[in-house]
């Protein structure tokens, strides 16, 4: 059985029981590790499975479909970064207007009750959930007292005297602030996916890029960066990147452009994730395409010169989100999650 599922209502999941815990999860930070981790031990200890719930889209991209809120994970790295997490099963709930219809007690019965046959219930402070965001935590437990669960709210996590939150930590993306991102995330920020055909301006421009999508997402960030690009090599690979919607070439939709200094290879269909670094500049749109190849040299030269600093200087963070442990199950946190990336 796929450790993923995106369904509410397919019979029992859990018929055993199961520790659950239930969030957004975007961008899998100190406080969603913290929850997951919390869950994780509390199934351990009773012998059931640990599963992570979330939600895909995220409500607020499914009430604000003209203009989506920037998210700072996608799907399948939600997905992987749960599971790599010890989650034994992740559930990212199809959210639609079915699912968006659901009472809060309709929801706690088709899915903590019937789907998962929850024994406890875990969720960060202030969960909201239901039609018109009608349970909480005093719902929860009132339900649970006749339904065989327990429910409870983890403590937030701060730090510098503030809560890690989401919310902050985009605003220290939007900053240009990656170091304290990795602080509030324990790992260097980064966006990963399939390397995808572009329309291949870069290469005759001098600059080739691996190219990825987001699928309708919107990206918490855009402009021009220096960058590190994993699963190319050994270590990661020195580049600059360009997040945006290339508005020289009148592009619409969003696109990660990794140009790889001194690369000379095929990456077409590899899943690659581009670390950011350092915010070199916003995204401008240029007369023609002699002036866009000057800057694209002035912003390569300026990104080599960071990344030789930042190597010297690089802290011991966290594993990136996607990596795991192989020993753990037969199906690789990768396996299980391409599914999210497919439907999400």
């Amino acid at each position: 059985m796929s450790r993923l599922f995106r369904d509410v209502d397919s019979g029992p999941r859990c018929p055993h029981g199961s520790v659950v815990c239930i969030g957004a999860f975007d961008g899998l930070h100190l406080g969603h590790r913290a929850l997951v981790r919390h869950t994780v031990s509390r199934a351990h200890a009773l012998g059931l499975p640990a599963v992570a719930l979330s939600f895909e889209p995220l409500p607020r991209e499914f009430f604000a479909p003209g203009a989506p809120p920037p998210r700072l994970l996608l799907p399948r790295a939600k997905a992987e970064g749960l599971l790599a997490l010890d989650a034994d099963q992740v559930g990212l709930l199809r959210f639609n207007k079915r699912l968006s219809g659901l009472s809060a007690e309709e929801f706690v019965e088709r899915v903590l009750v019937r789907r998962l046959a929850a024994r406890e219930v875990w969720v960060g402070p202030e969960f909201r959930f239901g039609k018109a965001r009608g349970g909480d935590i005093a719902l929860l437990r009132r339900m649970g007292e006749s339904a065989g669960f327990s429910a409870h709210e983890i403590a937030p996590v701060h730090l510098d005297g503030e809560r890690v939150s989401s919310t902050r930590i985009r605003e220290t993306i939007l900053a240009g602030d990656f170091t304290a991102a990795a602080r509030l995330l324990g790992r260097p920020y980064a966006i990963g996916g399939h390397v995808v055909h572009g329309k291949q301006l870069g290469r005759t421009l001098g600059f080739p890029t691996a190219n990825l999508r987001f699928g309708g997402k919107t990206p918490a960030l855009s402009g021009i960066y220096a960058t590190w690009v994993h699963g190319v090599g050994e270590r990661p690979w020195p580049s600059v990147s360009s997040l945006g919607t290339r508005p020289t070439v009148a592009g619409v939709e969003p696109l990660l452009e990794a140009h790889l200094f001194d690369f000379d290879g095929d990456l077409y269909g590899r899943r690659i994730e581009v670390e950011f670094v350092a915010h070199l500049r916003a995204e401008l749109k240029f007369p023609d395409l002699a002036s866009l190849t000057t800057q694209m040299h002035r912003d390569a030269a300026q990104a080599r010169e960071l990344l030789q600093f930042d190597a010297q200087r690089r802290p011991p963070y966290a594993s990136p989100v996607s990596q795991h442990d192989p020993r753990r199950a037969s199906t690789s946190p990768a396996q299980a999650a391409s599914a999210a990336e497919k439907t999400a």
